[in-house]
């Protein structure tokens, strides 16, 4: 999948310069950003060194050739005197790199673009790299097997992120730490739909080819990015003020119609339990059923491989508050995206008239290892490695059974109270276990959570007690 590392001829001497002193005007000698950010199961994945405010992509895809062609434009702070810094991308051909402009070396290894620009960059300048880059992007397989990157479809492709999948198809500095604001504006041919996050700002068609312009202005994570190419219905409708935009594919529409018609019900039921909506538009994208082996949360609209259920649309809105808003600081924090999500459903199932959230939660305690043999495999808080992140058993099913028993802890009003409050907090931004479980015991001092935290957060096991 990923290209042979190679260095620009004009460039051999790029590794043994990196090497050498050199200093910035001031004097002060710079140095190479990190190339990842040290996460517990992705060590590779982000760079240091910066931090990214604003990803400008400008794409060019042709279905019938697999050709993509584009020039990201990233504009970044940097936290350190910086010599050279990193961008993840892995395969494709890069063509030219500038940096404010100016030509700027560079070289590839793995997944790895580094960047030495011509004048080093000082701690708190802002800066804009530009990247122009070609090729045939390809799916990335992750630890668990599950494809995302960039995945071919009937009438198109579709690019899914999580956790490390867009630097299949653009540069940029790919961990949820570090997220920003986007343009993404994608050519294809006429009569094709490319839909994208955020808010559609701009259709036009010259020439046979038709650019959709999007534009996401609250802060995102790369994971959470996607770019759907295809024969799409692509509609916008409103919930309340809120702009809906529905992208169905063909042979969708009628097995969809009924669960996508209950959406605006849901943003109202999701916004009464979660507190404001975060962001600024809402949606779906329905592909063909063997799109994707999954759906995924992908920011403002979630990505479904064929018609959802019900309670899949629950789960992925909720990823909108938890998860994409509330992001975790590294994956090792994935149950505080999938345990609130999943929790979700067990809350509308309960509102909806079924099993209440206690029933759900005994049944799992009594019988859930029949139907998730994983379930007391490992604590939600500790994901035995990169390839079981999203084990369902621990990561959904055991870590919506802790926040259902803070629920049974602090009663109804503190926990809907905390729900709400942790979402206000840490709105747009990032946060991790040890955020989440100190915000819960300053919002109830007077409960005990040690053993929520000891059995059923970090305990290896079955806990012993309900």
């Amino acid at each position: 999948m990923s290209r042979s590392a190679r260095l620009v001829p004009a460039c051999a001497f790029v590794l043994l310069a990196l090497a050498l002193p050199a200093c910035t005007g001031g004097g002060v000698q710079g140095a190479p950003g990190g190339s990842g950010v040290r996460d517990p199961y992705f060590p590779k994945a982000g760079n240091g060194g910066y931090d990214v405010a604003h990803y400008a992509l400008r794409l060019s895809y042709d279905p019938d050739t697999e050709h993509l062609s584009g020039t990201a434009a990233v504009t970044a702070r940097a936290t350190q005197d910086l010599s050279a810094f990193d961008l993840d991308l892995k395969g494709l051909d890069v063509e030219e790199v500038t940096v404010e402009g100016e030509q700027a070396r560079w070289n590839r290894a793995g997944q790895e673009l580094t960047v030495r620009p011509a004048d080093e960059l000082d701690q708190g300048e802002t800066f804009e790299v530009r990247v122009r880059y070609s090729g045939t992007p390809q799916p990335i397989t992750d630890p668990d097997g599950s494809q995302e990157g960039w995945l071919r479809t009937e009438s198109g492709a579709v690019g899914l992120g999580e956790p490390t999948g867009s630097m299949a198809w653009f540069p940029g500095s790919h961990h949820p730490s570090d997220k920003a604001s986007y343009d993404i504006a994608v050519t294809v041919p006429q009569g094709l739909r490319a839909v994208s996050n955020g808010e559609l700002t701009g259709e036009t068609t010259s020439k046979g080819r038709t650019t959709f312009t999007w534009r996401t202005a609250e802060p995102m994570a790369s994971h959470a990015a996607t770019l759907a190419v295809g024969d799409y219905d692509l509609r916008r409708s409103t919930a309340g003020d809120l702009p809906v935009y529905t992208a169905v594919a063909p042979g969708q529409a009628k097995a969809s119609a009924k669960v996508l018609a209950r959406l605006p019900e849901v943003m109202e039921w999701a916004e009464y339990n979660f507190g404001p909506y975060p962001f600024s538009s809402t949606g779906a994208i329905v592909g063909g059923e063997h799109d994707a082996g999954y759906a995924l949360e992908t920011q403002n609209r979630p990505f479904f491989p064929g018609a959802p259920d019900t309670g899949l649309l629950v789960h992925e809105l909720a990823h909108q508050w938890f998860g994409n808003s509330v992001t975790p600081r590294t994956w090792r924090d994935m149950w505080l995206n999938e345990g609130f999500a999943t929790y979700a459903e067990w809350l509308w199932e309960e509102d909806e008239g079924g099993d209440s959230a206690q029933e759900t939660f005994d049944a799992l305690y009594d019988h859930g290892e029949d139907r998730f043999e994983d379930l007391w495999s490992f604590p939600p808080a500790k994901p035995a490695g990169a390839a079981h992140i999203s084990d369902e058993g621990p990561i959904y099913q055991r870590a919506a059974m802790v926040v259902h028993k803070i629920r049974q802890t602090v009663g109804d009003d503190t926990f809907y109270d905390i729900v709400q409050g942790w979402t206000a907090a840490h709105r747009h931004g990032n946060a991790d276990t040890a955020d989440f479980t100190a915000y819960v015991q300053k919002q109830a001092p007077d409960e005990d959570f040690d053993a929520i935290w000891a059995q059923w957060l970090y305990g290896e096991g079955k806990p012993e007690h309900r």
